[in-house]
């Protein structure tokens, strides 16, 4: 018998294809990252400077928020500039409370819309809450647009909550709060999906999400929703914070759903530093996808965490300039050098796993370490080519970076 453990992730699990403008998400299709503005939609000029920021850094889709009737009159002018500069990444409507009212009032907003995003949680109340519903279905099915139903932790629907609360009270061995409104999440996003698809939506229109705050509550959570339902999936936490706890609170989650065949689209929801760049929750959803291997999106940079033997900081600071460089080179190698995001490369700061590391890259360069010899050999494909010393290391090692992509990804015929 095999007693190997199995490398890699699970097969994804089947979920419907839905299509959001020219982005497909479910089905066999890659897993997308998207992302969300911050600004104010009615600010037309700074929405589409900050979308297109978005874009460039790699969100396949971009949401904004549309809760004011010049919100939603700004959409349409949004989509035409993007459009005159080339960038054609889907535009989603976050509608809260008051969509089907901006929609009535604003159709073309629907039009130039590639998704909406519903809140069945705040959606209305009582008997409104379905006729409001209704009116955004209605919307969705008239220009042909798919629909995200976003249920969140913090805003589910309070009648169906006190409603469950209730029945379970009255169980002889209640489970626990925690438990109860897990299972009202993924309650409310499938009876909310019925009732769009009772309402002409094609179930190939709907993408669910059930969004917390909490690490385990959406493991449970998408576990639970992925049993019970074929709808493709959005992952993220709600609110997963601020720096490195942000960072690490959405890995540790969407990490194991994502091992697990869970999930077709993502966003990291971090909060940016004060003046922060917004793009960097787009790079850190790049990241995650990476590192498991479920896409290439970058030419991934390794290096080594520095030592006693690593006294200098110069591998560190080449390391930095290496990953800065291929990243902003993207934009123009993606279309250019097609299987270049595919590419690693090493920068190494001494001997003990310089040399090594640099033989699995396609590119690696070894730096001197403390007590060696002020020389750095570099390795292509396994094989030292060259071996770099002086003042021009960067420079020289960035050159032979440049090569082997022009050599070893030739242009697209």
């Amino acid at each position: 018998m095999n007693c190997l453990p199995r490398y890699g992730p699970l097969p994804r699990r089947a979920s419907r294809l839905v299509h959001v403008g020219p982005v497909a998400i479910g089905g066999a299709a890659p897993i997308v990252v998207q992302s969300m503005t911050n600004t104010d939609t009615a600010d037309i000029v700074g929405t589409v400077a900050q979308v297109a920021a978005l874009a460039r850094s790699g969100s396949e889709i971009v949401r904004v928020t549309v809760n004011t009737s010049e919100a939603a009159a700004a959409v349409p002018h949004i989509r035409e500039r993007l459009a005159a500069m080339g960038i054609d990444v889907p535009l989603v409507g976050d509608f809260h409370f008051n969509g089907h009212r901006l929609l009535t009032q604003h159709p073309a907003c629907a039009e130039a819309l590639a998704k909406l995003r519903i809140n069945p949680g705040n959606v209305g109340r009582g008997s409104r809450r379905d006729e409001q519903f209704a009116t955004l279905i209605e919307f969705a099915c008239r220009y042909d647009k798919p629909v995200r139903i976003g249920v969140n932790w913090g805003s589910l629907d309070p009648e169906l909550i006190a409603r469950m609360m209730d029945e379970n009270a009255k169980k002889s061995e209640p489970d626990e709060a925690a438990v109860v409104t897990r299972r009202a999440l993924v309650s409310s996003a499938i009876d909310s999906a019925k009732l769009a698809e009772s309402l002409g939506l094609a179930r190939e229109k709907i993408i669910l999400s059930c969004k917390v705050s909490g690490v385990q509550d959406l493991i449970a959570v998408y576990r639970d929703l992925a049993a019970r339902c074929d709808y493709a999936l959005h992952l993220g936490l709600t609110e997963a914070g601020m720096g490195s706890k942000g960072i690490v609170a959405s890995t540790a989650a969407m990490g194991v759903l994502l091992q697990e065949g869970i999930g077709d689209t993502i966003r990291v929801s971090l909060t940016p530093e004060p003046n922060g760049d917004r793009t960097r929750e787009v790079v850190v959803a790049q990241e995650i996808l990476q590192t498991m291997g479920l896409r290439s999106f970058t030419p991934m940079v390794i290096a080594c965490p520095g030592c006693g033997r690593t006294t200098s900081t110069f591998f560190q600071e080449l390391a930095d300039r290496i990953q800065s460089y291929l990243r902003a080179q993207m934009p123009q190698w993606r279309g250019k050098h097609p299987g270049v995001e595919g590419m690693h490369v090493a920068v190494m700061g001494c001997v003990v796993n310089g040399p090594g590391e640099s033989k699995h890259a396609n590119v690696g360069i070894s730096l001197p370490g403390s007590g060696e010899n002020p020389v750095a050999p570099v390795y292509v494909d396994g094989v030292k080519t060259v071996t770099l010393k002086g003042e021009h290391i960067a420079e020289e090692f960035q050159s032979i970076v440049e090569r082997y992509v022009k050599e070893k990804y030739p242009a697209a015929a």
